[in-house]
């Protein structure tokens, strides 16, 4: 069972990136008894290329890593800062690198963090849109942190600790029971997409 981390943050070290840690710290407990591999990867501390269109299976070095890493996990926790109303350009080069079957009956959780409220709704019109186009499993409950949730860096706010841990968990639980049935494509078969 392999349940992965990701954070768009652009920085090495950013709350985001924390957050999905604490996420991924509660899947591992969820997870307790079953052997599991439980990693983060924060985007802004790997040399990812930019999407050119060519077949995913022939980039390499950092970039080849994270497509690995995502086609690989049984779930997936995302966190992203939210810049201008969206999520940033290296998440979005992310789902751009991935082949269209990576998040294929793959629960998904969802973490944002942004200066006040006002971009929250991103989640739902951009976030979740993405995930249901690659046919993954947008779990409810996604978690938005804003700057009144920290203080010296450090999440203080126990409304929001207490959904990470429900949102670590779901992913977890989901993963191992769609694992446990060995039946991955359980939504309506989406469009064929082909490659030129």
């Amino acid at each position: 069972m392999k349940i992965l981390g990701v954070s768009g943050s652009p920085k090495s070290t950013s709350r985001t990136l924390a957050l999905v840690q604490q996420a991924l710290g509660h899947s591992r407990l969820a997870l307790n008894g079953v052997e599991a591999e439980v990693h983060a990867i924060n985007l802004g501390d790997l040399d990812v290329q930019f999407c050119d269109g060519r077949d995913p299976k022939t980039y390499s070095g950092d970039t080849q890593f994270l497509i690995d890493s995502v086609c690989a996990c049984d779930g997936l926790i995302i966190g992203t800062p939210m810049y201008r109303a969206s999520y940033t350009a290296r998440l979005k080069n992310m789902f751009d690198l991935i082949p269209n079957d990576a998040l294929t009956g793959k629960p998904v959780g969802i973490v944002a963090t942004g200066g006040s409220d006002h971009h929250f709704l991103a989640i739902e019109h951009q976030l979740k849109p993405v995930i249901g186009f690659f046919q993954g499993h947008a779990i409810p409950g996604a978690v938005y942190a804003n700057n009144s949730h920290f203080k010296n860096g450090q999440l203080i706010d126990e409304g929001i600790a207490s959904r990470l841990k429900q949102l670590g968990e779901s992913v977890a639980r989901f993963a191992a029971q769609i694992s446990a049935t060995g039946e991955k494509n359980v939504g309506a078969d989406g469009p064929e997409i082909k490659r030129e």
